[in-house]
């Protein structure tokens, strides 16, 4: 089965076919680093954080590029209110978005383009539009002229007849309106405010717009070998709110000046809703990633990641307190099927449990024609299905629990120690694609807790005391050992097993 994406831009699921065979150029609307991120930002870099890891491990050479917006009204507005600058700002929120990032275990871009770097890039696509006719200056403005674009609309499927001028939330009141020839034209660059940071530009000293920026940083972040700038990448995503218009105007922009489409593949993905509604700063109802994962009862990393890749990425998911429990007690099943190596793999007679790379899904070599694996990749070729792949992880997890449990209570397990080997490192690998993991704890162990020896010599004692039917003795060893972590397993035969909980 061929891996199929739906695109927006034609509104229906397509095979993949990359540009060059291979290799995949995959570009990410990335964050206004103003504040912290919240759960919507998390959701939106879960996805394609899966959906890159997805394409590497189907054998494609990957280069993701996701930008930073260091150049905004909000940033500024930000700066003024802390009595700073908006580079302290965009610099000090850039490394927040990095430090949540990395406990989502979401992987690090091959390159973060940020505006105040491609101000070069920007401004020799503003003058190639203007040189086109797509773009005029206006009293130290230039805007982008949408009516001389035929095709504006065509993904977002929005008519200019059946639009409202100025619908995305950032174009500035009506001073700048009476520049435009037109209601629908957009800002391209920005003549310089007093008090805000400003570049020089053949049209004045200034700033950039929003959407150029995007437009701008994806002809640079992927050239070619010999340096010429990229007209069409493979893979263009973000947000389902940046459709339109921010999506909308970096085609109109990019392929204006090169006659070439900008991607070929465009992919959106879902928002999350609290009460109904989209969470948003602007809203007030959003909750930051570090907000939920420093509360005091807070969820695993982990839980966070499988709650937004248990949801199709393409639908809205609803934040709720329900949402989040169910998703914790699901990633402990999972978490078990995971560590199930660790805890098991002496019993069962692995002989590498203590080698270093053990463990490690870069040393597993799992069977591709399993039925496990098999169905693994049938759902997130559909237009990554991650829903139906986490189902099939949770198959080999309660799986793997199982066998557990019987060589806790029985001593051995019902499968050969060579298919369980296989099951959990399938497990491992496959989990690893949706980018969820885990670890045996490194936390030294208590100072309380007794050594192997000292639980061995403890289960005599308890063994004469049962023996003699000195019950609460018994009662009272076996208590003592599971407040400190060791559980006791009295199988038949008077053989007592146990293992530390």
């Amino acid at each position: 089965m061929p891996l199929t994406l739906y695109n927006t831009l034609t509104r229906h699921k397509e095979s993949f076919e990359p540009l060059e065979p291979g290799k995949v150029r995959m570009y990410c609307c990335g964050v206004t680093v103003y504040d912290y991120c919240h759960l919507g930002h998390a959701r939106s870099y879960i996805v394609w954080d899966t959906v890159r890891r997805y394409l590497q491990w189907r054998g494609y050479d990957v280069r993701y590029v996701q930008n930073f917006t260091d150049i905004d009204d909000k940033i500024l507005n930000r700066a003024r209110a802390e009595g700073s600058t908006m580079q302290d700002v965009a610099e000090r929120y850039t490394q927040s978005y990095f430090e949540d990032m990395a406990r989502l275990n979401i992987l690090e871009a091959d390159a973060y383009p940020r505006a105040t770097h491609t101000l070069d890039g920007i401004k020799r696509l503003i003058h190639e539009l203007e040189q086109k006719g797509y773009a005029y200056p206006a009293e130290g403005d230039v805007y982008y002229t949408v009516r001389n674009f035929p095709e504006y609309g065509r993904l977002s499927g929005r008519r200019l007849e059946d639009m409202k001028a100025g619908a995305s939330g950032r174009v500035e009141a009506d001073p700048e309106a009476q520049k435009k020839q037109d209601p629908f034209d957009f800002a391209l660059w920005k003549a310089a405010k007093p008090g805000e940071p400003a570049w020089e530009s053949p049209w004045g000293e200034g700033r950039p717009g929003w959407h150029i920026e995007c437009s701008a940083m994806v002809r640079e972040a992927f050239r070619t070998p010999d340096g010429t700038l990229a007209d069409t990448i493979d893979i263009h995503v973000g947000g389902a709110d940046l459709v339109f218009p921010h999506h909308e105007n970096e085609i109109a922009q990019s392929e204006a000046v090169t006659g070439k489409p900008l991607a070929q593949y465009w992919l959106h993905n879902g928002m999350v809703n609290v009460g109904g509604e989209k969470m948003s700063k602007s809203l007030g109802n959003f909750t930051t990633i570090r907000q939920l994962l420093d509360a005091p009862d807070a969820p695993d990393p982990m839980a966070l990641r499988l709650f937004v890749l248990q949801a199709q990425y393409r639908k809205p998911i609803d934040f709720t307190e329900e949402a989040i429990a169910s998703a914790k007690n699901s990633w402990e099943t999972l978490q078990d099927g995971l560590l199930f190596g660790y805890q098991y793999g002496k019993q069962l007679g692995w002989t590498d449990t203590d080698d270093s790379s053990f463990g490690n899904p870069e040393y597993m070599r799992i069977p591709s024609e399993s039925e496990a694996v098999q169905r693994f990749q049938e759902s997130m070729d559909d237009d990554f299905n991650t829903p139906g792949a986490i189902a099939i992880l949770f198959e080999l997890a309660k799986a793997l629990q199982k066998e557990g449990n019987l060589l806790v209570h029985q001593g051995k397990a019902s499968t050969d120690a060579q298919i369980i080997r296989e099951q959990w490192q399938t497990l491992v690998c496959l989990a690893q694609v949706l980018g969820l993991e885990a670890k045996p704890s490194t936390e030294p162990q208590q100072a309380d807790s007794p050594t192997d020896a000292e639980i061995e010599d403890l289960i005599q004692q308890r063994q004469e005391a049962r023996k003699a039917k000195n019950f609460a003795e018994s009662d009272r060893i076996r208590d003592e050992l599971k407040a400190k972590g060791i559980i006791l397993v009295d199988q038949p035969g008077g053989i007592t097993t146990w293992h530390r909980s």
